[in-house]
């Protein structure tokens, strides 16, 4: 099941789904340590009338949006059967490690009753399923779950009281299912501690006269040591859960509103789905730096692994739009980041943990014999062309001067050195879907974009040698792309080509939308050049889905995640809005605009309610498929509303609609 909210700070990260149950909770790194698993919940239940029910049966109708202007949840649930309806407030406060639930409990019948609401917790402490041990703690009327240095204390009030039940339990061992089925004829046994797989619950009971509400306020405090969790506990009590939801709520909305745009020609959908994506973005970044792809687990009962992990290309990308929108906080974190994890050799890995240690890979350093790098070097070239992003809106020349020699250098150098004496192209690597070895368009023009980018920098801080050499290696890159990868005859530009043992070339001509999207996004060719112009009609005609649900594929016969083969892959957000950020820059009218705000309007009929964008499609349904939230839809969501607005203030539409540039 794919997320319908996810709230961060920095170092938590909290994962809901449709019915409203919390699925990952991320502590003390996004990304890193998921304390739920993916297939354990934190449920949460009713007890009326002698009837109980848990919030993902389906007597329950459910909305789950985030609300606008600010990263805070609110979900809806409402049992006719039961005759009750619940309303959740909810944050990760920005300023320490607490997440606030706030239920606010409606009685629908005319007449008094008795509610009961429970809340359970299913720990397993640094994603280990022994060893945790939860108690109750009669001292302040709190469970708590600990192992080591990952402690997390749970408490509710209702109208000032503590609960008014309690239980500990283990779960998935020894046939038993949890704590949670202690709750279903609505009394907990009591029981005060467990040790090695357990749960907890924790449960209020609520007095309702007829269509009366009352509040439950939850709160599950991150520390690591028993001492830390029990003042944050204190700090709640003390300062309530009303002052905390607000303080947050006017944080981001804070945060989300540093710059007035005018979103001339678009709808409030739109604008709402642009501040949406920035909360989405913010919450996969940690505050050490990484940004990670999804913090989304569900994944894990498909597949070998998730998405949780840094990809410098896709933490570039999202550096880009929040540098735009003037987060140049997390931005610039994020490139700290990068000195500190790039080799001695001046390139980057496959994906990282936000820890900074090596993320999993499936990229050899063995490929037919032959020793080579396990890398997509696009990931190298990108940082450097983001990084030319960040000072051209910061202007932090410090900043810059200080990651001259350990990261732009370091990286621009080695760039500039693997490359085939040949041809003049970079060397092969993989690309930037992780699938194919060679020498790919996409990747040769990234370094061209990060030599240029090198260049920049050297010579505003002087440096002439470096200046001339990086520029000099551009070019001949650029002319060897326009050599090797354009294919005139096809208005095309080459997936990829691959230098064989005899020394001959063998091309890869596969229709890929990143081969064009990136000889313009990296600046080999203007946007009005011709040869990019029939490029990006080719690509386009051949890649957008002629199903209902429309869209454009990555390539011609991409497998990734598709179930029929009738078609030539699944419609993905980032290749879609690629091509519209395209149009937009090349746009000569407002009318030459429209295909760029049909593929925006496209991206919000395919968002969930809170505005949640997945990686893909599928191209019959509509149904989102793979990561969900993916963080790069968001930022290519963003960013094509940035070049949309940027646009509109080029063709003198608008004066001030684009506060920022990207």
């Amino acid at each position: 099941m794919s997320r319908a909210l996810v709230l961060g700070n920095g170092n938590i990260f909290v994962g809901l789904d449709a019915s409203g149950y919390v699925r990952e909770f991320y502590f003390p790194f996004v990304g890193l340590e998921n304390h739920i698993s993916a297939h354990n919940k934190h449920r949460i239940g009713v007890w009326v009338d002698g009837v109980f029910s848990w919030l993902d049966h389906s007597d329950w109708s459910s909305t789950v949006d985030c609300l606008d202007d600010t990263m805070a949840g609110v979900t809806t649930k409402e049992n006719k059967k039961l005759g009750i309806r619940l309303r959740f407030s909810d944050v990760v406060y920005n300023e320490k490690n607490i997440f606030i639930r706030q239920a606010t409990v409606h009685n629908n019948h005319e007449h008094e009753r008795e509610v009961r609401i429970f809340f359970g917790q299913e720990f397993e402490l640094y994603e280990s399923h022994r060893g945790d041990t939860a108690y109750y703690d009669p001292h302040n009327h709190t469970v708590v779950h600990y192992k080591g240095r990952r402690v997390f204390l749970i408490n509710l009030r209702h109208k000032g009281s503590p609960p008014s039940q309690y239980t500990t339990g283990i779960f998935n061992i020894y046939g038993k299912e949890g704590s949670f089925r202690d709750a279903e004829d609505g009394v907990l046994q009591g029981n005060p501690i467990e040790h090695g797989p357990c749960d907890s619950v924790l449960g209020a009971t609520l007095t309702l006269p007829g269509h009366a509400e009352t509040t439950v306020d939850y709160w599950l405090c991150a520390g690591e040591s028993i001492e830390e969790v029990k003042k944050l506990n204190e700090y709640v009590l003390k300062r309530g859960a009303d002052h905390i939801i607000e303080s947050t709520s006017d944080y981001w909305r804070a945060w989300v509103n540093r710059y007035e745009y005018n979103f001339y020609g678009l709808s409030d959908l739109h604008s709402k789905l642009f501040r949406k994506s920035l909360f989405y973005i913010r919450a996969h970044a940690d505050k050490r730096g990484a940004i990670i792809a999804s913090g989304d687990t569900s994944m894990l009962q498909d597949g070998k692994d998730t998405y949780s992990y840094m990809w410098p290309r896709d933490a570039a990308f999202a550096a880009l739009s929040l540098d735009a929108t003037g987060d140049r906080g997390a931005s610039r974190r994020f490139f700290e980041f990068c000195n500190d994890v790039i080799t001695p050799e001046g390139y980057f890995m496959h994906k990282y943990l936000p820890d900074q240690s090596l993320g999993s890979s499936w990229h050899p350093w063995l490929k037919d014999g032959k020793v080579i790098l396990p890398i997509q070097e696009d990931e190298t070239a990108i940082i450097l062309f983001a990084l030319r992003k960040h000072y051209e809106l910061s202007k932090d020349l410090e900043f810059i001067e200080g990651l001259y020699n350990s990261l732009i250098k370091r990286a621009a150098v080695f760039l500039m050195h693997f490359n085939d004496h040949t041809t003049k192209l970079p060397k092969p690597s993989y690309d930037l879907w992780e699938e194919k070895y060679g020498i790919h368009t996409f990747t040769a023009a990234s370094v061209y974009g990060a030599l240029n980018a090198a260049a920049y920098f050297a010579e505003i801080l002087g440096k002439e040698e470096d200046t001339k050499e990086f520029t000099d290696a551009a070019e001949e890159i650029k002319e060897a792309i326009l050599e090797h990868l354009y294919v005139p005859e096809e208005n095309i530009f080459r997936k990829s080509v691959s230098i064989q043992p005899n020394g001959r070339m063998s091309h890869d001509d596969t229709v890929d939308a990143s081969s064009a999207y990136g000889i313009f996004m990296f600046g080999v060719l203007e946007p009005t050049d011709e040869r990019l112009k029939k490029a990006v009609a080719k690509t386009e005609s051949i890649l957008k889905l002629k199903t209902q649900i429309g869209g454009m594929a990555r390539y011609v016969g991409d497998a990734y995640f598709r179930k029929q083969s009738d078609i030539i892959g699944n419609p993905w957000l980032i290749t879609t809005l690629w091509y519209a950020q395209y149009h937009a820059v090349a746009a000569a009218s407002e009318e030459e605009l429209a295909e760029t705000k049909k593929a925006l309007s496209w991206t919000i009929e395919h968002a969930s309610a809170s505005g949640i964008l997945s990686e893909q499609l599928d191209p019959h349904t509509g149904e989102r498929i793979s990561s969900t939230p993916l963080t790069w839809s968001h930022v290519e969501y963003v960013r094509t509303v940035l070049r949309y607005l940027e646009a509109i203030e080029r063709l003198g539409i608008c004066e001030t609609c684009s506060p920022t540039k990207e």
